[in-house]
């Protein structure tokens, strides 16, 4: 005799049923707020190339899979969405002194090591060239054609005075807020933090 059948044995049909019923629509209830498994946030802490080129592989191995992709950059990650330009005007002298000390851009990031002034940076891009190994712009690009969200953090932008029109152009940009944030590392199976 099954464990199922001696928990019903005693009831009528009817109340079988509705039990049945109660336990299923409980079931699909649960299922329904489970994460997602075909989603993945990458929370994008730091700008350095080394680690802004593993997070964007990993989201165009994931996208490229049929994932739904999310970046969320934050703090010294949103330096790496800066166009290479000028600063906008009106900034406190604070936010000057960010975007002044702050890359502009990912062309403009350091190696988190063995940077050595550059040199370090020069040869991995020589490398990378000599291997055909996709570089950070190319692989900006290709995320935005495989549909990889990037959000920034409003109060990140606002602390270092980086402004939406200094942001690159990308087709699947926004911005939010931690609140949002957690909401979707909460609807999703993976979230990883570079």
């Amino acid at each position: 005799m099954s464990a199922m059948s001696t928990v019903f044995e005693l009831n009528s049909p009817e109340l079988q049923v509705d039990q049945l019923t109660a336990r299923i629509e409980k079931l699909e209830a649960q299922l329904a707020s489970a994460p997602d498994p075909n989603r993945m946030n990458l929370l994008v802490f730091e700008a350095s190339r080394d680690r802004l080129l593993a997070a964007f592989v990993m989201a165009n191995g994931a996208a490229a899979c049929g994932m739904e992709v999310t970046m969320f950059f934050t703090f010294w990650g949103t330096a790496a969405l800066k166009k290479d330009g000028p600063q906008s005007r009106g900034k406190s002298l604070v936010e000057w002194a960010f975007g002044f000390m702050l890359p502009r851009g990912a062309n403009r990031t350091a190696l988190s090591q063995m940077d050595m002034c550059g040199l370090g940076r020069m040869l991995m891009q020589s490398e990378m060239k000599k291997k055909n190994i996709a570089d950070l712009n190319e692989l900006i690009s290709t995320a935005g054609e495989l549909g990889v969200k990037l959000r920034v953090c409003e109060m990140s932008m606002q602390l270092m005075g980086i402004r939406r029109e200094e942001l690159i152009d990308y087709p699947n940009l926004d911005f939010c807020g931690v609140a949002t944030f957690a909401d979707m590392t909460a609807q999703a199976n993976t979230t990883l933090f570079i």
